[in-house]
């Protein structure tokens, strides 16, 4: 085949023995020819993009006004389907998969979703969202605190459906999915800032043993803390209280004297010290301050301040809210994590299967408060399959320890003590047994994310006389799923020293977060 170089060069020769007598330069000819084809082609760039213009001030003009209606679907269309190399769900598969998942969303419940159609290719995106990339917005981190809380509480409004994930086991949460996007936002964007005000021993030292351990737990690793933790308290969006109500009691309270209002003006004065100085307490009243306290005392202490006690998120074992102080869905119920070992706080963790749990169910104790006399009243020695003492007697120690009791058992009971809380409920988990709660006015730990008719039964404690005829009523099947759900739950409830995701530590944190978003009010558009 001949080039276009030697094609153009016999048509010139020709062209000259026709017409001898004209003079052609051959060079000037070939650069016009090459003007007039690069002028074509300019000519039709330039007509695609004045198209292109068009279809963009359309598309402009609409995205404006808010109506897409009058968009000629035709002129979009070729571009979509050209440029795409994944198929693109039609209109009314789109609308059906999206009310699917809307009613799944709102109902909480995304176990009859079709899996398969979701795990299709042709559904590779999520539902477009007017956010972080709008140039008229600003990034994340050049917010404000209080913008931030604000952003995230919108987060959450739109969070992204959890089908399945290895770290999180759907059937123990309310909403597996707002509780996962809720924690990303607190890894993401949480700062807190700690008062270094105040003096040991009340102060900053924690108390790391007993069943108080778990205000002191987290105290130490807070204040160890690099992630959460600022200097700049302007940039925080928590402010934590570093005090021990253990220590407090072991510091001011007279043996015998019944009188917890020393303990409770010690502490409205430290308050008052730190709105005198600081000023964030004063812009919101102390709704964004928060204490973690785990004696049964800890609501008691805050009575003689107003503010600490109505606004400030408390973080307590003793989640009474008969009481007037626990206020739910603002504070957060503090598990009761007895500690043995600080340095080896996960000890005994763990149990036996299902096919070797032998014992319907188990409690040892002292008669502590109203329910344990009613409990023992009705059950000791009155049925085999109903393991149930006061104080556990050495004859049957001796053959088979508390905690293997608890290994043993298909139920452990754990009735609230003088106050609500207990720590067998911890202790049940740990030993992966089937906790049975008998607390009227008790709210369980974490419940403002956890959903506790999955893995424990409450029992009213007028219902104590048929607590055998409860339990025994509960279907095999259905006693395998709570038991694998607590074996599952398990490593939310774990100390460690260095703290790992989920753990006890994170959990408490997040609930406080979590709480804290809950009262942020957003202004409607």
């Amino acid at each position: 085949m001949k080039s276009f170089g030697g094609m153009i060069s016999c048509d010139l020769m020709g062209f000259r023995r026709r017409y001898k007598g004209w003079r052609i330069d051959q060079r000037k000819l070939i650069l016009a020819i090459s003007v007039l084809a690069m002028t074509g082609t300019v000519l039709l760039t330039l007509l695609g993009v004045e198209k292109t213009h068009e279809a963009y001030l359309e598309v402009k003009s609409s995205r404006e006004s808010g109506d897409i209606s009058n968009l000629d679907k035709e002129k979009f269309n070729p571009v979509i389907s050209t440029a795409s190399h994944v198929p693109v769900l039609g209109a009314e598969e789109t609308h059906e998969a999206y009310l699917e998942v809307k009613s799944s969303r709102e109902s909480g419940d995304v176990s009859n979703l079709d899996k398969e159609k979701f795990n299709d290719p042709k559904v590779v995106a999520q539902p477009l969202r007017t956010s972080p990339a709008s140039r008229s917005e600003k990034p994340i981190w050049s917010l404000a605190p209080d913008q931030t809380l604000v952003y995230a509480k919108k987060e959450l409004s739109n969070a992204p459906i959890v089908i399945e994930d290895p770290d999180l086991y759907a059937p123990i949460f309310r909403n597996v999915s707002v509780f996962k996007r809720s924690y990303e936002l607190m890894e993401r964007i949480l700062k807190v800032y700690i008062y270094r005000d105040g003096v040991r021993p009340i102060f900053h030292k924690p108390h790391l043993t007993g069943i108080y351990a778990s205000e002191g737990w987290f105290m130490k690793l807070m204040e160890g803390n690099k992630q959460f933790v600022v200097r700049d308290p302007y940039k925080a969006h928590l402010f934590y209280l570093p005090y021990s109500a253990r220590q407090l009691e072991l510091a001011l309270y007279v043996p015998d004297s019944h009188n917890l209002r020393p303990l409770s003006l010690f502490l409205k004065d430290y308050v008052n010290m730190i709105a005198a100085k600081y000023p964030f307490w004063n812009r919101t009243q102390g709704s964004d301050h928060f204490l973690v306290a785990c004696h049964d005392w800890g609501p008691y202490t805050t009575k003689e301040h107003d503010e600490l006690r109505k606004n400030t998120i408390k973080a307590l074992c003793n989640a009474d809210v008969s009481e007037g102080v626990f206020i739910f869905g603002r504070d957060v119920s503090l598990p009761e994590t007895t500690i043995r070992s600080t340095k080896r706080p996960l000890r005994y963790v763990g149990g036996k299967p299902v096919s070797q749990r032998s014992i319907l169910a188990f409690f040892a104790g002292h008669m502590h408060g109203r329910v344990r006399p009613m409990l023992v009243k009705y059950w000791r020695g009155k049925d085999e399959d109903m393991k149930i003492y006061g104080p556990l007697p050495n004859r049957v120690s001796k053959n088979m320890s508390y905690i293997q009791h608890m290994k043993s058992s298909k139920f452990c009971i754990c009735p609230m003590g003088y106050e609500v809380n207990s720590p067998r409920i911890v202790e049940a988990i740990y030993y992966q047994c089937v906790p049975v709660i008998i607390a009227d006015n008790f709210v369980p730990p974490f419940d403002e994310v956890l959903d506790w008719i999955a893995f424990s039964v409450i029992v009213a404690e007028k219902d104590i006389p048929k607590l055998k005829e409860i339990l025994s009523a509960i279907p095999l099947r259905r006693y395998i799923s709570m038991q694998k759900s607590v074996k599952m739950l398990q490593k939310h409830f774990l100390w460690h020293s260095k703290p790992i995701k989920y753990d006890l530590f994170h959990m408490i944190l997040h609930s406080i977060w979590f709480n804290r978003l809950n009262q942020i009010q957003i202004q409607q558009q």
